[in-house]
């Protein structure tokens, strides 16, 4: 899947939002409704719902989805058997609309153009509002009981954190969950490790220590490889601290009783830069840390040249990383550790990753869609088991046929004997995974394993249920903090964001580490006089907001 911080959505035009009140009636293809939705105002309205649920197969569904990022690809839907067993059996199809590269300017212009989709699939910020405002998107609040997956598999909880401030729904969540997930965490080569006496790496001392010995041992290897933009840097944040995960670092902001206060000032942060500091001055962490690509990053995995590796989503690259060792020697591969910390925290205090109840991004279905409970009811069928198998492991009778008690597919002869076929097919069906049901597919994942051999059951699902699923902090209350962009504190919110990027980049470079606590003095400083206690106000404010949906 690719990478979950898709790049934030910008509509600066205040002409085009004068615009969107042209576009009921346009775009989709769908079935026709027997009304469209009205709208009133900046609110809109859903139509009268009927009894009658939508039937698929009976008549051909085209839905439009415009997938709102620079990166966004998609395969021809009905060319895997999937997709064609959905085409051929619910008359559904999905057809694309691809940003060629430039997203902000392809959304602007479907909305001047009065060329809305159906669906657009986005990120969960403001921007979703500023649409909802202006009367574009359709709300769900009448569809969740009479199609109810997301209403069961969501919860209350989640839904209500996905509410607009006019009370309604309008976003469908992507890999949401009731259960704890993620994959932050730390990996290790397994032959450097036995070669290196597999020495206990259970404080931030027995780490700095076993980077030492990486480098006096194998003086090409990278002792720490922090992944990509670093994130490996914000794991190791978790480590100085219980209870203190990573998700401090992304809010640029760390909560002090009801308040949140500066990142900057933060003691476990500056603790945190002055030991990063000191391993790249001692060359313990790549010099490239800051700068490398994705590509270069996995190069560098998959051919055993990092000892230690972390980041957000560890997982990723771990799992190809140890395939791609262990065919050429047995004796190679990866491992996962608990996350280790600063002597005196208890082990089971330590979180180097988060996940959140909402999971990643989210689909709104637009005014112009001409049926849009059709569209939900589609939505609500992928997120649900039977879709969701569906478009996992492929369609009954392919390779696996009917479930267990717990709607976990029983697997067939040819899922073991064409394991490349199967394996190509599961990753063309990450492209098609918009209303991922994580809570459904985690715990499945985990079953449908234990029906494999040993030697082929995969990587991550072993190291996720032993460790990473174990150590991720719950940060839903976190979620959804940020200012509209082109408000006074959106403004203020790039400035202090252009600071903090700065001041991470001059941290890691200087001469000391009392030169770090110099350089996020003046970093805290900077941001003080761009807005940033406007910034943290307006974060602490929707904090609290959110605390109280969740009944803390």
């Amino acid at each position: 899947m690719k990478n979950r911080w898709g790049k934030s959505l910008l509509l600066p035009l205040i002409a085009v939002f004068a615009a969107m009140s042209l576009l009921a009636g346009c775009g989709g293809g769908g079935t026709p409704a027997a009304t469209t939705p009205e709208k009133k105002g900046s609110e809109t309205t859903a139509p009268e719902a009927s009894t009658a649920k939508y039937e698929f197969g009976k008549e051909p569904l085209e839905i439009e989805l415009y997938g709102h990022y620079d990166w966004f690809s998609m395969p021809a839907w009905g060319g895997d058997p999937a997709t064609k067993w959905i085409q051929d059996n619910m008359k559904v199809t999905i057809k694309p609309i691809l940003s060629g590269g430039k997203a902000n300017q392809k959304l602007n212009t479907l909305i001047a153009g009065g060329t809305l989709p159906d669906v657009i699939w986005m990120q969960r910020d403001g921007e979703v509002e500023r649409l909802r405002q202006n009367g574009l998107l359709v709300p769900f609040d009448d569809y969740l009981d009479k199609y109810p997956n997301l209403k069961e598999w969501a919860g209350e909880d989640t839904l209500n954190m996905l509410r607009s401030p006019d009370g309604k729904l309008y976003q469908f969540p992507n890999w949401y969950t009731k259960e704890p997930n993620g994959n932050g965490g730390y990996m290790l080569n397994i032959k450097m490790y036995k070669e290196l006496g597999e020495p206990k790496i259970e404080t931030l001392d027995d780490f700095y220590n076993y980077l030492k010995l990486v480098k006096a041992k194998y003086p090409n290897v990278i002792p720490f490889e922090p992944g990509l933009e670093a994130q490996g840097f914000d794991t190791l944040y978790s480590a100085f601290k219980e209870s203190n995960p990573p998700t401090h670092i992304s809010m640029r902001a760390v909560p002090n009783g009801d308040k949140l206060t500066s990142l900057f000032l933060d003691p476990t942060y500056r603790e945190s830069m002055q030991f990063i500091n000191k391993l790249y001055r001692e060359g313990l962490v790549a010099k490239d840390a800051l700068t490398q690509t994705e590509d270069q990053v996995k190069e560098k995995v998959m051919n055993g040249r990092v000892a230690v590796y972390s980041s957000a989503d560890t997982t990723k690259f771990g799992s190809m990383g140890h395939a791609a060792l262990t065919k050429k020697d047995p004796n190679d591969g990866y491992f996962m550790i608990w996350p280790f910390a600063k002597a005196g925290i208890p082990k089971d205090k330590i979180n180097p990753g988060h996940y959140n109840s909402l999971g990643w991004n989210v689909s709104v279905i637009t005014t112009s869609a001409e049926n849009p409970e059709a569209v939900f009811a589609f939505w609500d069928y992928m997120t649900g088991p039977e879709g969701f198998r569906v478009l996992f492991w492929g369609p009954e009778g392919l390779y696996w046929e009917g479930v267990d008690a717990d709607g976990v597919p029983k697997l067939k002869d040819d899922y073991f004997t064409k394991e490349k076929e199967r394996q190509d097919l599961m990753d063309k069906l990450v492209n098609f995974q918009w209303a991922g049901n994580t809570g459904y597919i985690d715990p499945a994942k985990s079953k449908f394993e234990l029906q494999l051999p040993p030697e082929k059951r995969t990587w991550e699902t072993r190291w996720q249920s032993e460790i990473t699923w174990k150590t991720q902090y719950n940060a839903t209350e976190f979620q959804n903090l940020d200012p509209s962009k082109e408000s006074d504190e959106g403004i203020a919110r790039q400035a202090v964001e252009d600071i903090y990027l700065e001041a991470r980049s001059q941290a890691l470079y200087a001469k000391s580490e009392e030169d770090v606590l110099k350089v996020l003095d003046k970093a805290h400083a900077d941001a003080d006089a761009v807005g940033y206690s406007t910034v943290l106000e307006y974060k602490t404010k929707m904090w609290l907001e959110n605390k109280q949906k969740l009944g803390k």
